[in-house]
């Protein structure tokens, strides 16, 4: 009985030992060489958010099952898929030079129509090509300048982060047309 009690003790002390070892190579107190530049880059570019005729850029895709009045183009609750084309001018016949595909859902119920965006902004052309930004935040429509948040990105915007000021270039408060200037300002590695 007293050898299996040693065995016992042996043996514990022994998987003690081997474990201590192997569990500490996982922390470190060091970093272990992730040391990227961070980055600033400035963007400027045209949104053209198209609500109507026979190609739009929004769709609705959801609403409530309730009647809310349709005091905008956009009413409350209502969801929009968008496609839109990322340009470098507010003409239409500039240069298309990426686009933004995402939701947004139309959130107030008061008078200042506020959207919620979740967007992906992609780059088509230029040393930006095939990298984005995401954009996941507020947006007060009816101020004519607002911000909203950069939350990440992918290709050369990797681990991105920053913000977005954004100007409403024309608006049709019928249909819901829009073309808004963005200033996007991105942190990046």
């Amino acid at each position: 009985m007293e050898n299996k009690i040693a065995t016992l003790v042996v043996l514990a002390v022994f998987l003690c030992g081997v474990t201590i070892p192997v569990r500490s190579e996982y922390h470190s107190e060091r970093s272990q060489g992730f040391h990227l530049k961070e980055k600033v880059t400035h963007l400027h570019f045209y949104l053209f958010d198209i609500l109507s005729g026979k190609i739009p850029t929004a769709v609705e895709v959801a609403h409530p099952n309730i009647t809310v009045g349709a005091k905008s183009a956009t009413p409350f609750g209502h969801v929009y898929a968008i496609d839109d084309p990322l340009r470098e001018g507010p003409d239409a016949n500039s240069k298309v030079i990426g686009n933004a595909q995402g939701l947004y859902l139309s959130s107030s119920q008061g008078d200042k129509l506020t959207l919620v965006l979740y967007a992906d902004f992609g780059f088509t052309t230029g040393k930006f090509s095939g990298s984005s930004i995401s954009v996941f935040s507020r947006n007060p429509v009816t101020e004519q300048k607002r911000e909203v948040a950069v939350v990440g990105g992918r290709g050369k915007f990797r681990m991105a982060r920053g913000y977005s000021e954004i100007r409403t270039h024309s608006l049709n408060t019928t249909s819901g047309d829009a073309v808004l200037e963005y200033r996007v300002t991105v942190v990046h590695y």
